[in-house]
């Protein structure tokens, strides 16, 4: 059985190397090479306190205000609107208290997950070393910031994640270079971070050609299926046979799955890194305040400063401002930090309007399956998603009802 797994990154590469494990035939297939998209720039965290839905309304309310300030914590481009408009609409239908109270149990599902098979997949691969030991600070200035993200502490409270409120000398012992205005953090030490996420897609993808996996690079522009799929379609004029076919190609699966007759509403949240090699400070936790809306990580040899969304679509140029904007709120939490040797990049995240992934069989078409829209998770979700996927493409049961994540939801 021949399995074509379509898009690199860390979501599509943690599946084929499952499956290859499995001892499925499994082709790897992406425009570019092995974890040059969005796996290429992410914060470098597993995230798992981060499963909080985006549509509740504490944040929707802000959006009018937010796209009245170019420096806020989400920027729609005006010329987009229209075209998000749809896909928003369902964002607000995602809002309702009892759909909010759902969503928030399916991402903690994934999330109670996510370390304990991310931990599993390093070591079946002999990349422990590609994992940090230290957790996440959440940092605030004072009592009134604490509170105005209390929802979240509440919904970890709820859920049984562990954190640590810890006041302002606490804070200096574990982190020195953070300024004496944060007054309260909370630790998060389950929320730790990958040393280099490009690196870990790299070397998983030569764990995976190991077990006898391939790497083709091409750009899907169609499909053949009868009573199944039978063949992906290359631009450049290939067809390559296939019994199954996985589409994770991030924010760009949609427009494989409307080749497929499947319209998903799969936005792209672009976020931007400024990558820092010559920081002049050192790190040991990932910091974020939420206050401020940016994330800040020892990575990749050097420092990794990101935060915001920018809703404008697939195709339009980047807007480096938003990464300046990151690195500037970021000098208010690291009076210290310099921004020297430094690279700034843009990439695309896939946004679902419930903010919950889709980990599913085809609605439409037998063999073909979906594992999309992670959102912000994507690194955080990766060996989770593999081994549900993995289950699911071989017949064998999930450990976890995927009812929920199913594609033919909305």
């Amino acid at each position: 059985m021949t399995t074509v797994v379509i898009g690199a990154g860390i979501i599509g590469t943690a599946i084929a190397h499952d499956l290859q494990r499995r001892g499925q035939q499994v082709l790897l297939l992406d425009r570019d090479a092995p974890g040059r998209g969005a796996s290429f720039g992410n914060m470098a965290s597993i995230a798992v306190t981060e499963f909080m839905p985006a549509s509740r309304p504490s944040v929707w309310k802000q959006i009018p205000g937010w796209m009245l300030d170019p420096e806020g914590p989400v920027r729609i481009r005006p010329s987009y609107m229209p075209r998000l408009l749809p896909w928003f609409l369902r964002f607000i239908a995602a809002s309702r208290p009892s759909k909010l109270r759902a969503l928030e149990a399916e991402g903690a599902a994934l999330c109670a997950r996510s370390l304990d098979d991310t931990l599993a997949l390093l070591r079946e691969t002999g990349l422990e070393n590609q994992i940090s030991d230290e957790g996440c600070l959440s940092l605030y200035t004072d009592e009134a910031e604490f509170k105005a993200d209390r929802d979240h502490i509440e919904i970890l409270d709820r859920f049984g994640f562990p954190h640590e409120v810890i006041g302002r000398q606490a804070i200096k012992a574990l982190e020195p270079e953070l300024s004496d205005k944060i007054g309260m953090a909370v630790r998060f030490p389950q929320n730790r971070s990958m040393r280099d996420p490009y690196q870990l897609v790299v070397k998983l993808a030569e764990r995976f050609t190991a077990l006898g996996g391939r790497i083709d690079t091409g750009e899907v522009t169609g499909f053949t299926r009868a009573d199944s799929i039978r063949e992906v379609v290359l631009k450049d004029g290939r067809r390559i046979a296939a019994d199954a076919v996985v589409i994770c190609a991030g924010a760009f699966s949609g427009r494989l799955s409307a080749m497929l007759g499947e319209p998903i509403p799969l936005e792209t949240e672009r976020g931007y890194h400024t990558q820092i090699m010559a920081p002049g400070i050192s790190m040991k936790h990932s910091i974020i305040w939420p206050a401020r809306a940016f994330m800040v990580t020892p990575t990749a040899g050097g420092i990794r400063v990101g935060g915001t969304v920018e809703m404008a679509g697939l195709d339009a140029a980047p807007d480096y401002r938003r990464a300046k904007i990151t690195v500037r709120r970021a000098r208010e939490a690291l009076p210290a930090l310099r921004c020297e040797d430094f690279t700034e990049w843009m990439g695309h995240r896939p946004a679902l309007p419930d903010t919950v992934p889709i980990l599913s069989a085809s609605a439409k078409t037998k063999g073909v399956f979906y594992a999309t829209g992670h959102g912000h998770l994507g690194l955080t979700y990766a060996a989770t998603t593999a081994r549900l996927m993995g289950d699911l493409i071989t017949g064998a049961k999930p450990q976890l009802d995927l009812h929920p994540y199913r594609v033919n939801r909305f």
